[in-house]
Protein backbone atom coordinates (compact mmCIF):
# COMPACT_ATOMS: atom_id res chain seq x y z
CA UNK A 1 0.00 0.00 0.00
CA UNK A 2 1.51 3.32 -1.03
CA UNK A 3 1.07 6.63 0.77
CA UNK A 4 -1.60 7.82 -1.64
CA UNK A 5 -3.90 4.90 -0.78
CA UNK A 6 -3.06 4.69 2.91
CA UNK A 7 -6.08 5.54 5.11
CA UNK A 8 -5.92 8.76 7.09
CA UNK A 9 -6.39 6.78 10.30
CA UNK A 10 -3.17 4.86 9.61
CA UNK A 11 -1.28 8.04 8.84
CA UNK A 12 -2.43 9.64 12.10
CA UNK A 13 -1.29 6.56 14.04
CA UNK A 14 2.18 6.55 12.49
CA UNK A 15 2.73 10.29 12.66
CA UNK A 16 1.75 12.74 15.38
CA UNK A 17 0.55 15.54 13.13
CA UNK A 18 -0.31 17.83 16.05
CA UNK A 19 3.16 17.44 17.54
CA UNK A 20 4.83 18.19 14.22
CA UNK A 21 2.66 21.27 13.71
CA UNK A 22 3.41 22.52 17.21
CA UNK A 23 7.15 22.11 16.70
CA UNK A 24 6.99 23.85 13.33
CA UNK A 25 5.29 26.87 14.93
CA UNK A 26 8.05 27.43 17.53
CA UNK A 27 9.97 30.56 16.65
CA UNK A 28 13.72 30.50 16.79
CA UNK A 29 15.35 32.13 19.80
CA UNK A 30 18.78 31.99 21.45
CA UNK A 31 19.28 28.92 23.60
CA UNK A 32 16.78 26.83 21.66
CA UNK A 33 19.32 24.01 21.39
CA UNK A 34 18.67 23.25 25.06
CA UNK A 35 15.15 22.13 24.09
CA UNK A 36 15.39 20.75 20.56
CA UNK A 37 19.12 20.14 20.12
CA UNK A 38 21.50 21.90 17.72
CA UNK A 39 20.90 22.35 14.01
CA UNK A 40 23.56 20.31 12.30
CA UNK A 41 23.87 22.32 9.07
CA UNK A 42 23.28 26.06 8.76
CA UNK A 43 24.14 28.61 6.09
CA UNK A 44 24.76 32.33 6.62
CA UNK A 45 24.59 34.63 3.59
CA UNK A 46 26.46 37.90 4.03
CA UNK A 47 28.23 40.68 2.19
CA UNK A 48 31.99 40.61 1.69
CA UNK A 49 32.21 44.29 2.69
CA UNK A 50 32.35 43.31 6.36
CA UNK A 51 33.05 40.27 8.51
CA UNK A 52 29.53 40.20 9.92
CA UNK A 53 28.75 36.85 8.31
CA UNK A 54 31.59 35.03 10.06
CA UNK A 55 30.90 36.84 13.34
CA UNK A 56 27.21 35.93 13.24
CA UNK A 57 28.03 32.32 12.34
CA UNK A 58 30.40 32.12 15.30
CA UNK A 59 27.76 33.65 17.60
CA UNK A 60 25.15 31.12 16.46
CA UNK A 61 27.64 28.27 16.81
CA UNK A 62 28.61 29.30 20.34
CA UNK A 63 24.96 29.70 21.33
CA UNK A 64 24.15 26.15 20.21
CA UNK A 65 27.36 24.75 21.68
CA UNK A 66 26.79 26.31 25.09
CA UNK A 67 23.17 25.12 25.28
CA UNK A 68 23.51 21.64 23.80
CA UNK A 69 22.49 19.05 26.42
CA UNK A 70 25.28 16.68 27.37
CA UNK A 71 24.88 13.27 28.91
CA UNK A 72 26.07 12.53 32.40
CA UNK A 73 28.72 10.21 31.03
CA UNK A 74 30.41 13.04 29.13
CA UNK A 75 32.81 15.50 30.69
CA UNK A 76 31.31 18.71 31.97
CA UNK A 77 33.89 20.80 30.13
CA UNK A 78 34.06 20.40 26.38
CA UNK A 79 37.69 20.77 25.31
CA UNK A 80 37.30 19.71 21.68
CA UNK A 81 38.87 21.70 18.84
CA UNK A 82 37.11 24.16 16.51
CA UNK A 83 37.69 23.81 12.75
CA UNK A 84 37.61 27.00 10.64
CA UNK A 85 37.88 26.49 6.86
CA UNK A 86 38.26 29.32 4.33
CA UNK A 87 38.87 29.46 0.63
CA UNK A 88 41.72 31.76 -0.31
CA UNK A 89 39.25 34.12 -2.00
CA UNK A 90 37.07 34.30 1.13
CA UNK A 91 40.13 35.07 3.25
CA UNK A 92 41.13 37.81 0.80
CA UNK A 93 37.69 39.41 1.05
CA UNK A 94 37.11 39.35 4.81
CA UNK A 95 40.45 38.36 6.37
CA UNK A 96 41.53 35.40 8.43
CA UNK A 97 40.29 34.69 11.98
CA UNK A 98 42.09 36.89 14.51
CA UNK A 99 42.82 34.71 17.51
CA UNK A 100 43.22 37.58 19.97
CA UNK A 101 39.76 38.81 19.04
CA UNK A 102 38.04 35.45 19.52
CA UNK A 103 36.32 34.47 22.77
CA UNK A 104 38.94 33.46 25.31
CA UNK A 105 37.60 29.93 25.55
CA UNK A 106 38.29 29.37 21.83
CA UNK A 107 41.62 31.06 21.17
CA UNK A 108 43.76 28.02 21.90
CA UNK A 109 41.60 25.44 20.11
CA UNK A 110 40.91 26.90 16.64
CA UNK A 111 42.32 24.91 13.71
CA UNK A 112 42.45 27.15 10.63
CA UNK A 113 42.49 25.63 7.13
CA UNK A 114 43.13 27.78 4.06
CA UNK A 115 41.95 26.03 0.88
CA UNK A 116 43.03 27.00 -2.61
CA UNK A 117 39.82 25.90 -4.33
CA UNK A 118 36.18 25.42 -3.27
CA UNK A 119 36.57 21.69 -3.88
CA UNK A 120 39.38 21.57 -1.31
CA UNK A 121 37.30 23.56 1.18
CA UNK A 122 34.32 21.19 0.79
CA UNK A 123 36.61 18.21 1.35
CA UNK A 124 37.99 19.79 4.54
CA UNK A 125 34.48 20.65 5.76
CA UNK A 126 33.22 17.12 5.24
CA UNK A 127 36.24 15.61 6.95
CA UNK A 128 35.76 18.03 9.83
CA UNK A 129 32.13 17.12 10.51
CA UNK A 130 33.12 13.45 10.46
CA UNK A 131 35.55 13.98 13.36
CA UNK A 132 33.93 13.69 16.79
CA UNK A 133 36.90 15.46 18.39
CA UNK A 134 35.70 18.73 16.83
CA UNK A 135 32.99 20.72 18.61
CA UNK A 136 31.74 22.54 15.50
CA UNK A 137 32.93 23.61 12.04
CA UNK A 138 32.80 27.06 10.45
CA UNK A 139 33.35 27.46 6.73
CA UNK A 140 33.65 30.51 4.46
CA UNK A 141 33.11 30.27 0.71
CA UNK A 142 32.67 33.14 -1.74
CA UNK A 143 30.11 33.25 -4.53
CA UNK A 144 28.27 30.23 -5.92
CA UNK A 145 30.97 27.75 -6.91
CA UNK A 146 29.91 24.90 -9.18
CA UNK A 147 31.30 22.39 -6.68
CA UNK A 148 28.81 23.54 -4.03
CA UNK A 149 25.71 22.11 -5.67
CA UNK A 150 22.75 20.43 -3.96
CA UNK A 151 24.51 17.05 -3.96
CA UNK A 152 27.54 18.45 -2.16
CA UNK A 153 25.29 20.28 0.28
CA UNK A 154 23.38 17.08 0.97
CA UNK A 155 26.62 15.22 1.65
CA UNK A 156 27.59 17.84 4.25
CA UNK A 157 24.18 17.69 5.91
CA UNK A 158 24.14 13.90 6.17
CA UNK A 159 27.71 13.74 7.47
CA UNK A 160 27.05 16.43 10.11
CA UNK A 161 23.84 14.75 11.29
CA UNK A 162 25.39 11.29 11.37
CA UNK A 163 28.47 12.27 13.37
CA UNK A 164 26.87 15.00 15.50
CA UNK A 165 29.21 17.85 14.55
CA UNK A 166 27.40 21.11 13.60
CA UNK A 167 28.45 22.98 10.46
CA UNK A 168 27.97 26.73 9.91
CA UNK A 169 28.79 27.69 6.33
CA UNK A 170 29.20 31.39 5.50
CA UNK A 171 28.28 32.26 1.89
CA UNK A 172 29.93 35.54 0.87
CA UNK A 173 28.30 37.51 -1.97
CA UNK A 174 26.28 34.44 -2.93
CA UNK A 175 22.83 34.02 -4.41
CA UNK A 176 20.26 31.85 -2.63
CA UNK A 177 20.70 28.61 -4.53
CA UNK A 178 19.46 25.11 -3.74
CA UNK A 179 20.75 23.70 -0.47
CA UNK A 180 19.88 21.04 2.09
CA UNK A 181 20.95 23.25 5.02
CA UNK A 182 18.40 23.03 7.84
CA UNK A 183 18.60 26.76 8.62
CA UNK A 184 19.52 29.55 6.20
CA UNK A 185 20.21 33.11 7.34
CA UNK A 186 20.73 36.45 5.59
CA UNK A 187 22.93 38.62 7.83
CA UNK A 188 23.85 42.29 7.68
CA UNK A 189 25.29 44.86 10.05
CA UNK A 190 23.07 47.05 12.25
CA UNK A 191 23.86 50.22 14.27
CA UNK A 192 25.40 49.48 17.64
CA UNK A 193 24.18 50.95 20.89
CA UNK A 194 26.44 53.52 22.53
CA UNK A 195 28.46 52.12 25.45
CA UNK A 196 27.07 52.95 28.88
CA UNK A 197 30.31 54.33 30.37
CA UNK A 198 32.06 55.88 27.35
CA UNK A 199 29.92 57.38 24.60
CA UNK A 200 32.99 57.83 22.36
CA UNK A 201 33.93 54.14 22.37
CA UNK A 202 32.66 51.72 19.72
CA UNK A 203 29.54 49.82 20.73
CA UNK A 204 29.05 46.08 20.83
CA UNK A 205 28.41 44.49 17.40
CA UNK A 206 24.81 44.07 16.32
CA UNK A 207 23.56 42.05 13.35
CA UNK A 208 20.35 42.22 11.39
CA UNK A 209 19.51 38.58 10.70
CA UNK A 210 16.71 37.16 8.57
CA UNK A 211 15.88 33.48 8.90
CA UNK A 212 14.41 32.83 5.46
CA UNK A 213 14.42 29.02 5.57
CA UNK A 214 14.24 26.61 8.49
CA UNK A 215 13.13 23.03 8.76
CA UNK A 216 11.57 23.30 12.20
CA UNK A 217 10.82 27.02 12.64
CA UNK A 218 8.86 29.69 10.76
CA UNK A 219 10.88 32.43 9.07
CA UNK A 220 11.45 35.76 10.76
CA UNK A 221 13.85 38.66 11.31
CA UNK A 222 15.87 39.49 14.41
CA UNK A 223 18.44 41.90 15.77
CA UNK A 224 21.24 39.82 17.24
CA UNK A 225 23.73 41.00 19.82
CA UNK A 226 25.67 39.85 22.84
CA UNK A 227 25.24 40.72 26.47
CA UNK A 228 27.13 39.10 29.33
CA UNK A 229 28.73 36.57 27.03
CA UNK A 230 25.36 35.29 25.78
CA UNK A 231 23.58 35.75 22.47
CA UNK A 232 20.49 37.97 22.72
CA UNK A 233 17.86 38.67 20.10
CA UNK A 234 15.01 41.06 19.47
CA UNK A 235 12.46 39.90 16.93
CA UNK A 236 11.36 42.51 14.44
CA UNK A 237 7.77 43.23 13.62
CA UNK A 238 6.15 44.83 10.62
CA UNK A 239 7.12 44.83 6.93
CA UNK A 240 9.48 47.77 7.40
CA UNK A 241 11.32 46.01 10.25
CA UNK A 242 10.53 48.68 12.82
CA UNK A 243 9.66 47.81 16.40
CA UNK A 244 10.74 44.94 18.63
CA UNK A 245 8.81 42.59 20.84
CA UNK A 246 8.48 43.57 24.47
CA UNK A 247 8.91 39.99 25.64
CA UNK A 248 11.06 39.60 28.79
CA UNK A 249 13.31 37.31 26.74
CA UNK A 250 14.50 40.31 24.76
CA UNK A 251 15.95 42.37 27.58
CA UNK A 252 18.87 43.23 25.34
CA UNK A 253 16.74 45.22 22.88
CA UNK A 254 14.76 46.64 25.77
CA UNK A 255 17.99 47.96 27.27
CA UNK A 256 18.95 49.36 23.88
CA UNK A 257 15.68 51.27 23.63
CA UNK A 258 16.04 52.51 27.22
CA UNK A 259 19.51 53.91 26.49
CA UNK A 260 18.21 55.63 23.36
CA UNK A 261 15.37 57.22 25.33
CA UNK A 262 17.80 58.36 28.03
CA UNK A 263 20.08 60.04 25.48
CA UNK A 264 17.08 61.72 23.83
CA UNK A 265 15.87 63.04 27.20
CA UNK A 266 19.31 64.51 27.99
CA UNK A 267 19.27 66.38 24.70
Amino acid sequence: MNRSTMPLETLSQNCDVAALAARRSIRWQPGLAAQSGPVWHSEVFASANHAGGAAAALALALDDWRHTPRGEARETQDCRAILWVQTREAARLTGRPYRAGLPEELRHRVIHVLAEKPEDALFALEEGVRCREIAFVIGEVSGNPRALDFTASRRLTLAAERHGVPLYLVRLEAARDLSSARMRWEVGCAPSAAPVWNAQAPGAPVWQAELFRARAHPPGAWLLGEEGGRLCAGRKRGPDGEGEDESPHYNWTGGLQQRRRSRAARR
